[in-house]
């Protein structure tokens, strides 16, 4: 079976507490390797964003509850301090996700869009700092 089921997802992390630091996200790219493979992945203090690749027999509501509840999970056992010192309960990702299908556009464009998007917030904070 041949199959190209790309979708981009955004998570945002419980109360949009700014807890993702690079060693999570990185931490996060390993635990997200699902049936789907994350094609690029980025984030921002408060969400990630995800391409994946699905293959057609998994949901989409089925992967992104899996994608969420398997490294919520991960991550409260590794017991993160980033984490423990701004989130409490059982949750790490907030309840609600962004699903955007990828038709039509070429998949290097989308790449580069997600693998782009945490450059413009740079700027913008480096800007409000010098201010």
């Amino acid at each position: 079976m041949v199959f190209l089921l790309y979708a981009r997802l955004v998570f945002s992390t419980q109360y949009r507490r700014g807890v993702l630091t690079d060693r999570l996200r990185e931490f996060l790219h390993l635990v997200t390797d699902f049936e789907a493979p994350v094609e690029a992945s980025v984030g921002e203090d408060d969400h990630v964003s995800l391409l994946v690749c699905r293959p057609p027999e998994v949901a989409l509501s089925r992967m992104v509850d899996s994608l969420k509840g398997a490294s919520s999970r991960v991550i409260r056992k590794e017991k993160f301090p980033e984490v423990t010192r701004h989130l409490w309960g059982e949750h790490f990702w907030s309840p609600s996700d962004c699903v955007v299908s990828c038709v039509g556009t070429p998949l290097e464009i989308i790449k580069k869009y997600v693998e782009q998007q945490r450059a413009p917030d740079r700027n913008r904070r480096t800007a409000k700092q010098d201010a």
